[in-house]
C-alpha cells in the first residue's frame, strides 16, 4: 500500500504523549511500541532520541514532546 509516511509519523509522535512519563527539561520517555520505520524517521526528524537500543522506551527530546501534545491535541482532542 502506498501511504503518506509523514502523516503516519505524526500520527505515532502523537501517540507517544500519550505513554510520556518522566518529564524534565530535556525532554521525556515515552514507551515505544510503535513502528520502527516511524520511529526511526522520527528520530532523522529530531523529535526523539535513537529509539536503537534495550530500553522498552525512547526519550522525546523537548521539541518533541512539544509536537506530540501540540498533535494530539489537534487530531484528538474533542470539540465542543
Amino acid at each position: 500500500m502506498d501511504y503518506d509516511q509523514d502523516k503516519v509519523d505524526e500520527m505515532v509522535l502523537a501517540l507517544l504523549s500519550l505513554s510520556a512519563f518522566d518529564e524534565d527539561e530535556w525532554g521525556a520517555r515515552a514507551w515505544k511500541s510503535h513502528d520502527w520505520d516511524a520511529l526511526d524517521r522520527l528520530h532523522a526528524k529530531g523529535f526523539i532520541q535513537d529509539p536503537k537500543s534495550k530500553a522498552k522506551s525512547v526519550v522525546l527530546t523537548p521539541e518533541g514532546l512539544r509536537r506530540a501534545r501540540e498533535l494530539f491535541e489537534r487530531h484528538f482532542a474533542r470539540t465542543r
